[in-house]
């Protein structure tokens, strides 16, 4: 099965949906976004990693910024942080390069290494678009955090890859049936930039009419 370009989905969506599929859902689906410190941080470190104009080649590297993936066989498409063509006898041709290349993404995060693995996820369907797009296979890329300020080398499994599928075939379901889902609240929903949006403590609460009252009269 192919998906056709209006069916798109947003590679990067899948980040949200791993951590939240409510939080995925509200943004997605109901259109809704509020900014936050974290929110803020991340797009400027994001602006700089896809300004193309500052693509490079340095000795056996060539540098992209910015680069514009799909995959329409998971119906997905966005952009990668940085991808380095790196000079290898088992890579791949390169218009207008002598010589052969191998694949490597790199996405770019702020703060730390999370407890889950909605980074590591995003990374790996990258890497899964890059191969549809250049017929080739990816084995590893990585993960740059801008507390660390270092790389966190990622081997994209056969588990990972189906993961990554069925995160997809789950997130093509809730669009076609404008699914928003209802989840438990968490510790990470007081770090959610949607947290007025999304209401949690409400979710939670069996009697609405009792709650909004008790909160009237705080």
């Amino acid at each position: 099965m192919e998906y056709n370009e209006d069916d798109f989905l947003m590679l990067s969506g899948i980040q949200h949906f791993c951590f939240c599929k409510r939080q995925w859902a509200l943004i997605h689906i109901d259109m809704l976004w509020e900014e936050n410190l974290r929110t803020v941080e991340g797009g400027i470190m994001h602006e700089k990693c896809h300004d193309s104009s500052l693509s490079e080649s340095r000795k056996d590297v060539i540098i992209s910024r910015g680069m514009p993936v799909f995959s329409r066989r998971m119906g997905i498409s966005g952009e990668c942080d940085i991808v380095e063509f790196i000079k290898d006898n088992t890579g791949i041709n390169i218009y207008g390069r002598d010589g052969l290349y191998r694949v490597y993404p790199i996405e770019y995060k702020r703060g730390r290494p999370k407890d889950n693995n909605s980074d590591i996820l995003q990374l790996c369907a990258q890497a899964m678009c890059l191969e549809e797009m250049t017929v080739c296979k990816i084995d590893e890329g990585a993960l740059f955090y801008g507390e660390t300020r270092r790389r966190q080398k990622i081997i994209f499994t056969n588990k990972l890859r189906n993961e990554v599928e069925k995160n997809f075939e789950l997130m093509h379901q809730y669009i076609k049936n404008s699914h928003i889902p209802k989840v438990k609240p968490t510790k990470g929903c007081n770090a959610c930039s949607l947290k007025n949006l999304c209401l949690p403590d409400l979710l939670n609460k069996h009697d609405t009419q009792k709650y909004i009252l008790n909160k009237l009269n705080e």
